[in-house]
């Protein structure tokens, strides 16, 4: 933190989108980025280097539940763990990989036979996310998936990225770990922060331990997941406290 505020254009500040910047809900299409969080980027964004927000979603998805985001000058989002960038107004990314809708065409079969009520399954373009919060028994629900969505993933040439109340099966190759440092490569960051609730938000915390950069680990804490706080430098109390924080931020970087 020091070395941010002491040369804050060296800094990226980098976010995950849902449990850090949009409270987690039953429906993820329903999902909204925190009401103060758009404006606490805007300002923070004329101080440093970057903000970029790395996420599972795709970022026409994380833009249209982001009120605002598409208005915070120099946001870049990169979506679907990296594989998508948004920047200046404009989407990049490669084609589809082909074994998402497939692996997806087999999974109302899947559900069938193991009799599990209350599963969702969400559309990611280039994932495809199996959600069990709304079922009676979410952890059993969870549990009861993961050896038939590993062999469904492998069998597509998919990985599995476990998360809250979730098993997304995605292409392999990229994860938030990756897209981050290379991120970082490209904007010769001098320092990093990056915030995280969910187990895919190790690898990014990874990222900034491996960067060799002053860097700081935030968890957007929750009783859901705990390894995440274990390996943070900062635990916040969830959205609320994240948005807080970076507001608090601002504010030093601003006086300074």
């Amino acid at each position: 933190m020091e070395a941010i505020l002491r040369d804050p254009g060296g800094a990226v500040i980098g976010l995950d989108f849902d449990g850090t910047l949009s409270p987690i809900v039953p429906d993820p299409a329903s999902a909204r980025i925190h009401p103060q969080a758009a404006a606490v980027l805007a300002d923070l964004g004329r101080y440093v280097c970057a903000v970029v927000i790395v996420t599972g979603r795709p970022v026409a998805k994380a833009l249209e539940l982001g009120s605002g985001l598409a208005d915070v000058p120099g946001l870049v989002i990169l979506g679907h763990y990296g594989f998508e960038r948004w920047e200046n107004g404009r989407v990049s990314a490669p084609p589809p990989p082909p074994g998402v809708p497939r692996a997806e065409a087999e999974l109302p079969l899947l559900l069938d036979s193991l009799a599990l009520e209350g599963v969702t399954v969400e559309d990611k373009g280039r994932a495809v996310a199996v959600h069990t919060r709304r079922a009676a028994d979410p952890e059993g629900a969870l549990a009861a998936l993961r050896e038939p969505l590993a062999k469904l993933a492998e069998k597509h040439g998919l990985v599995i990225e476990p998360g809250r109340m979730v098993l997304e099966l995605r292409p392999p190759g990229m994860d938030k770990g990756h897209a981050l440092g290379l991120f970082l490569a490209e904007r010769a960051a001098r320092s990093v922060l990056f915030a995280g609730d969910d187990l895919g938000d190790l690898a990014a915390f990874d990222a900034v331990r491996a960067s060799g950069l002053p860097g700081v680990t935030v968890c957007s804490g929750s009783t859901e997941v705990t390894a995440l706080a274990e390996r943070a430098d900062i635990v916040v109390d969830g959205p609320d406290g994240v948005v807080a924080l970076l507001a608090e931020l601002a504010s030093a970087l601003s006086r300074s």
